[in-house]
C-alpha cells in the first residue's frame, strides 16, 4: 500500500497548459488491454494504489477497464483472440469476472469498494438511458465506490460495439462529467513523425491525427493510437482535457494530475476550428449512432459551416436509410465528409418528398407542415 509521499516528476511549477490537470476533481482513467495482459494482477494493484492516493486528495476516479476478452482468451486455452463474434462474447463472459475478481482483490488492501458497470453504445445512444447510467455512476461516486466500466462484450452485437474502450470512456467522460480523461498504454505519448513525444496537442487535426497512424487489432487489444487521439478529440469538444500517458510507470496517475509534463496532454478548446459544446450537443454528436445521411449542396454547406444556421430542405440532395423524426442523421457535404450529427425535425419518407422545396411547399406535398428546418440549429452539432 502507498503512502501519500512527494510524487516523483511533479515538484516545481505546473505549466499553464497542465493547470486544468492539477485542478481536477473527477477523473475518468482507461486501461487498456495490453498493460493488463502483462501483469493480469499486478497492474489493477498498482492503479488502485495510485488511485488510493487521490481519493485521499479529493480526487474522484472512474476507471475505465479493457482485458475481458483477453482474459477470456487465456482461461479457454484458445490459440488466439476468436475472429467471429460469437467467440469474443464466449471469451468475454469467461474473461469478465476473472477481471472484476483482480480489481476487487487490487482495491480491497485499501479499503475501497468497486461497483462494475456493463454498458453498450446503445446504452449511450438512448438519452433516457443515458441519464438513468449518469445517475447510478454519481450514486456510485457519492457513496466512496471506485466504477469500473466496461464494454458489456458478451451481449454487444457489430450495430451497438464502442469498436474499442477508447471511445467508451471519452462517452463516459462526458456520463460523468469528468474534469480530465487520461488514457493509459503502453508508450510515452503521441509521437511526432520523427519519433518523439508531442507534449501538448492544440489543434488535434494538424497536431495529431496526421500522426497516429491506424487502429489496429494485435490479438490482445482492439484499438490503436488513432482510437486515443479520436477519444481526445471527443472529450476536448465539451472542453474537457485528455492525457495519453504510459501506464507502465509508477506514480503515472498523480504525476499527470499533478501537472507534470508526462505523456500528451489535449487541451480543450483547440480542436481544428471546433469549439467546446454543450453537454446536451455532445451527446448529440456522439451518443446515438446516426441512422440515415442527409446529402446536402454547396450552399447548405457554407450556411452550417460558415454562418451557423439551421439545415433547411431545400439544400438537401439525397436522403439515406430510414429514419423517424428525432433521430439522430449525419450531414454529409458533396464530397462524402461528414459535417455534421443532428435531430431530425422530419422523418426519412417525409424528408424524401420535400427535399429541395421551400417551406411555403411542405404543406401542400406533406398535408401539413410541422417546422421549416430539417434539422434545427439547437439540434445540430458540427463536426
Amino acid at each position: 500500500m502507498t503512502t501519500d509521499a512527494p510524487i516523483p516528476g511533479a515538484g516545481g511549477a505546473v505549466a499553464a497548459e497542465r493547470a486544468e490537470l492539477a485542478a481536477a476533481r473527477r477523473v475518468v482513467v482507461k486501461i487498456g488491454s495490453r498493460l493488463l495482459a502483462e501483469s493480469p494482477a499486478g497492474r489493477p494493484a498498482a492503479i488502485a494504489d495510485q488511485v488510493a492516493v487521490l481519493r485521499r486528495r479529493g480526487v474522484e476516479v472512474v476507471i475505465v477497464s479493457s482485458g475481458a476478452i483477453a482474459m477470456g482468451v487465456k482461461a479457454l486455452r484458445l490459440p488466439a483472440r476468436p475472429a467471429d463474434l460469437p467467440g469474443l462474447q464466449a471469451a468475454a463472459a469467461v474473461g469478465q469476472s476473472r477481471l472484476m475478481q483482480h480489481w476487487q482483490h487490487a482495491f480491497a488492501p485499501h479499503d475501497l469498494l468497486i461497483g462494475q458497470v456493463l454498458l453498450t453504445h446503445d446504452d449511450l445512444g438512448d438519452r433516457r438511458r443515458f441519464l438513468s447510467a449518469r445517475l447510478t455512476l454519481r450514486a456510485l461516486l457519492d457513496r466512496g465506490v471506485v466504477p469500473i466500466i466496461n464494454e458489456n462484450d458478451t451481449v454487444a452485437v457489430e450495430e451497438i460495439k464502442f469498436g474499442d474502450n477508447d471511445q467508451l470512456a471519452a462517452l463516459v467522460s462526458s456520463l460523468v462529467s469528468a474534469d480530465a480523461l487520461v488514457i493509459l498504454t503502453d508508450v510515452d505519448g503521441v509521437w511526432d513523425a520523427r519519433g518523439q513525444r508531442i507534449p501538448v496537442v492544440r489543434d488535434v487535426e494538424r497536431e495529431a491525427a496526421p500522426v497516429a497512424g491506424k487502429s489496429v487489432g494485435d490479438g490482445v487489444g482492439s484499438g490503436g493510437m488513432a482510437s486515443k487521439v479520436q477519444s481526445a478529440r471527443t472529450v476536448t469538444r465539451l472542453g474537457i482535457p485528455a492525457v495519453v500517458a504510459p501506464g507502465r510507470e509508477p506514480q503515472i496517475l498523480g504525476q499527470v494530475l499533478a501537472g507534470a509534463d508526462r505523456g500528451t496532454v489535449f487541451l480543450p478548446g483547440h480542436t481544428g476550428g471546433a469549439r467546446p459544446v454543450s453537454q446536451r450537443k455532445h451527446w448529440i454528436a456522439y451518443g446515438p449512432r446516426p441512422t440515415g445521411r442527409l446529402h446536402v449542396d454547396d450552399g447548405a454547406r457554407r450556411a452550417l459551416v460558415e454562418a451557423g444556421k439551421s439545415l433547411l430542405p431545400r439544400g438537401i440532395t439525397a436522403v439515406e436509410g430510414e429514419f423517424d423524426a428525432g433521430e439522430t442523421v449525419s450531414v454529409v457535404a458533396a464530397d462524402g465528409t461528414e459535417l455534421a450529427r443532428g435531430l431530425a425535425a422530419y422523418d426519412a419518407a417525409a424528408l424524401r418528398r420535400i427535399r429541395g422545396l421551400h417551406s411555403s411547399d411542405f404543406e401542400a406535398t406533406l398535408g401539413y407542415r410541422s417546422l421549416d428546418e430539417a434539422i434545427h440549429r439547437d439540434d445540430l452539432v458540427l463536426l
